[in-house]
């Protein structure tokens, strides 16, 4: 037979191991978010991004033309860099947390300051993509129609003037 106190000991011993393991993986998704943060703004920030649907500045100023796209991550790429630079030492910082509280602090501060850092990083970006002038588009040429003189012996209707005729001549 049991005690009556074996369930709440087993209930201690498996709080006490997930409290840890909950902030081994959450901090391990910060640090990972802040990489691929950092990655992304690097490699906009150098012009090496290519211009897609899941990375980098995304507004539609930024994703009209490769030149904006580039344009965009180049301006928002030092602050993506310092975002995600943020995310990873705040996620290092929060697996270092000495209670369940703490890691809470330190999780809710490190998130909030990564996604204020990475906002302000896209709205620079969007407005530097703004600054690219789009390029010059070719319009397809429009058919002139020449000009009829009064006697316009060659037209359609067979003289001037008249409904088939290119200009009226009146």
């Amino acid at each position: 037979m049991r005690a009556h106190g074996d369930e709440g000991t087993a209930h201690r011993i498996v709080t006490a191991l997930a409290l840890p393991f909950v902030q081994l993986v959450v901090g391990a998704l910060v640090i990972v978010t802040g990489a691929a943060l950092g990655v992304s703004g690097w490699l906009g920030w150098r012009g090496a991004l290519p211009r897609n649907r899941f990375v980098g500045v995304r507004t539609p100023v930024s994703m009209a033309s490769d030149e904006a796209f580039r344009a965009g991550n180049r301006a928002a790429g030092p602050v993506l860099v310092a975002a995600g630079l943020v995310a990873v030492l705040g996620g290092l910082s929060a697996l270092a947390a000495p209670s369940a509280a703490a890691f809470a602090v330190v999780l809710g501060v490190v998130t909030a300051g990564a996604l204020g850092i990475a906002l302000a990083g896209g709205v620079l970006g969007s407005r530097a993509a703004a600054t690219v002038r789009p390029a010059a588009t070719v319009r397809p040429a429009t058919f002139v129609r020449p000009s009829v003189s009064a006697a316009c012996a060659s037209c359609v209707c067979g003289g001037p003037g008249g409904p088939a005729c290119v200009r009226q001549v009146k």
